[in-house]
C-alpha cells in the first residue's frame, strides 16, 4: 500500500459562503424540530429520530498496531465502555414499512486527550455511521438543499410515504439487479428492508487520524450478525418491526463488530471535500483497529430505553482533536447538531450532558 497522506490543515478548503449554508441548515433543523415537537409534545432528534435499538458494550483497541494505525484513540491497546444506537435517518418517527437508510452511532466513553473546540469538558469519542460507503451530497450547500426537501416531508401523510417507499424500493431493486444503486432513491424511501444488525456502517466523510487522514467503518463479524446480512425484514403491519428484530437478535446472542479504518493515500483520488467519491479499497483497504463486543441484552425495553435515548446526544464533533472531522460536510454539521441537542434539552426540560461511564446512563 502507498504511504498514507500526512494530515495538515491545508487539506481542507473552506468555501466563502459556508456560514450562510450553516444558517440554512439550522433553519431546516428548526423547522423539523418545531414540527415534530408540536406533534409529539416532546422533542426528538432533527435527524435519525427513531431508534431501533440501544446497546452497551466494550470497544477493545487492538494491540500491536503499526505506527500509522496506532494514532489518537488507537495509540495504545486498551478497553473502553461503549454504547451504540441503531436508527433510521428522518427527523420524524415513522412506520418501519417506510424503507430508509439505517444509521449506527457509536459512543466510546472515558476517552482522554486533547479535544476539538466545544468538546473540551467531555471524555467521549463519537462515530456516526450509515449503511452505505458514500454521502449523498458532494458539498455542504447540496446537503442543505437535500435536508430542506426532506424537512418538507416531515408531518406529511404517512400512507403516502408508505406508497412512495414501495415504488422506490421496486426501482432500487431493479437498479441493484444490474449492479447499480442510488443513494438518492434510498434516502427518499427506496432502501432495501434488510436487518440492521447485518449491515456494515460507514462514517462516509473523512476524519483526521492522528498524523494521517481516514475513513471509519464498522463491520459485523460474529456469526450472530453475519447470518443476518441481507436478511429481509417483513414490516407489513409491524410499525416497529426493526426494533423487534434487533432486540430478538441482541437478546439471543449479542454481537461482535470490527471498527476499521481506511487511510487516505492520494488526495486527488480520495478527496477531502467531496464525500460522494468512494475511496478505492484496492488502493487502501479497511484495516481493523478495534473490536466492539456487545453481550446479550435487551435492545429495547418500553418505558426504559426511551429515557436513555432522550439522555444521549451524538455528534461527530464529540471528538479528540486527533480525530477531528474534516471537509465541508463535517464542518457544516457541527453547529446544527449542537442546535438540535440544545433544542431537545430546552423543550424536554432536561439539559443533555455526555456520560463518563455506562453507570451514568439511565
Amino acid at each position: 500500500m502507498p504511504d498514507p497522506v500526512r494530515y495538515q490543515p491545508s487539506v481542507e478548503t473552506v468555501q466563502p459562503d459556508e456560514a450562510e449554508t450553516i444558517r440554512d441548515l439550522e433553519a431546516s433543523f428548526k423547522h423539523i424540530l418545531d414540527t415534530t415537537s408540536k406533534d409529539y409534545g416532546h422533542a426528538v432528534r432533527a435527524v435519525h429520530a427513531k431508534a431501533h435499538g440501544i446497546a452497551r458494550g466494550t470497544l477493545t483497541v487492538k494491540a500491536g498496531l503499526p505506527p500509522e494505525l496506532a494514532q489518537g484513540l488507537f495509540a495504545e491497546p486498551g478497553a473502553y465502555e461503549a454504547v451504540i444506537r441503531i436508527s433510521t435517518n428522518p427527523g420524524d418517527i415513522l412506520d418501519d414499512q417506510i424503507a430508509l437508510p439505517r444509521g449506527l452511532a457509536l459512543k466510546v466513553l472515558g476517552v482522554e486527550g486533547a479535544r476539538v473546540a466545544g468538546s473540551e469538558n467531555d471524555r467521549v469519542q463519537d462515530f456516526i455511521m450509515v449503511n452505505g460507503p458514500v454521502f449523498n451530497a458532494p458539498d455542504a450547500k447540496t446537503f442543505s438543499k437535500n435536508l430542506k426537501l426532506l424537512g418538507k416531508t416531515t408531518d406529511k401523510a404517512e400512507g403516502a410515504k408508505k406508497l412512495l417507499s414501495g415504488v422506490l424500493r421496486g426501482v432500487e431493486a431493479t437498479l441493484e439487479a444490474v449492479g447499480l444503486e442510488s443513494a438518492t432513491l434510498q434516502q427518499l424511501g427506496g432502501a432495501p428492508q434488510t436487518h440492521p444488525l447485518g449491515e456494515t456502517y460507514y462514517a462516509q466523510t473523512p476524519f483526521r487520524y492522528g498524523d494521517h487522514i481516514a475513513h471509519f467503518a464498522l463491520f459485523p463479524v460474529s456469526p450472530a450478525l453475519t447470518q443476518l446480512t441481507g436478511d429481509t425484514v417483513d414490516t407489513s403491519g409491524r410499525p416497529d418491526a426493526l426494533r423487534e428484530v434487533v432486540s430478538e437478535a441482541l437478546v439471543s446472542q449479542g454481537g461482535t463488530w470490527e471498527l476499521r479504518v481506511q487511510l487516505n493515500t492520494d488526495l486527488d483520488a480520495m478527496p477531502i471535500e467531496d464525500p460522494t467519491v468512494e475511496w478505492d479499497e484496492k488502493e487502501s483497504p479497511y484495516v481493523t483497529v478495534a473490536t466492539l463486543e456487545v453481550p446479550p441484552q435487551q435492545g429495547w425495553t418500553h418505558g426504559e430505553t426511551e429515557r436513555m435515548d432522550d439522555a444521549l446526544a451524538y455528534s461527530i464533533w464529540n471528538a479528540l482533536d486527533a480525530h477531528r472531522p474534516l471537509g465541508g460536510i463535517n464542518r457544516a454539521r457541527k453547529e446544527p447538531y449542537t442546535f438540535s441537542q440544545d433544542y431537545r434539552g430546552r423543550f424536554n426540560g432536561c439539559p443533555l450532558r455526555q456520560p463518563n461511564s455506562l453507570d451514568e446512563l439511565v
